[in-house]
């Protein structure tokens, strides 16, 4: 009803809404590399919406290309008809996905030569992903904790970029860090929202 009458007035739909992924095996390291790259543009531009589409664009094809890795998912959201409602709203979440272990990259200590040369390889990878855009997308406003639903999502993120919809981007991953793990225990514990695909 509200929805309705909010429309009939002109006013601008704001959704807001983090998606949860993760990801298991032996195989899942690589996505780490995506993942830095993206965050290391993203910082170095100071967060150009350009730049930070294009960067969600390649995570979202590197997720999709990874599907046979998927294990668990979670996704949640809001409606607003007020932008600084909806900015309240990614705040919230930027710093709730900013407080899961191992979640913040570390770009400041350029440490080469004392590392080891092998280094542990993470089995699990969890990535969240908080956008918010304007209009209505019904493949994002439903529950995408199943295969199908999740591919059609990310797919919606990519054509939401595209369509230049997009007014806040953010993805946090955990570990952050090659060499970094996260352990089947802490995903129970940082990330008791997932379900199992």
């Amino acid at each position: 009803m509200r929805d309705t009458f909010n429309r009939m007035m002109g006013r601008t739909r704001y959704v807001v809404c983090r998606i949860m992924l993760h990801l298991g095996g032996s195989e899942v390291a690589p996505i780490l590399g995506v993942l830095n790259r993206a965050a290391r543009e993203a910082i170095d531009t100071e967060g150009d919406m350009e730049v930070l589409g294009e960067g969600l664009v390649e995570i979202c094809q590197t997720l999709l290309q990874y599907d046979e890795y998927w294990l668990s998912a979670a996704n949640e959201g809001d409606v607003f008809w007020s932008e600084g409602e909806a900015g309240d709203y990614v705040n919230e979440l930027f710093t709730d996905s900013a407080q899961r272990y191992l979640s913040e990259p570390d770009f400041g200590s350029d440490s080469g030569s004392d590392e080891p040369l092998s280094i542990p390889v993470t089995r699990n990878v969890v990535v969240m992903i908080t956008v918010a855009y304007e209009g209505e997308v019904p493949d994002l406003e439903t529950d995408l904790a199943n295969i199908t639903a999740l591919k059609e999502g990310l797919k919606a993120l990519v054509n939401l970029h595209y369509k230049h919809k997009l007014r806040a981007i953010q993805v946090h991953f955990s570990p952050a860090r090659l060499g970094d793990e996260l352990t089947n225990d802490q995903l129970l514990q940082y990330y008791p929202e997932l379900i199992p695909l």
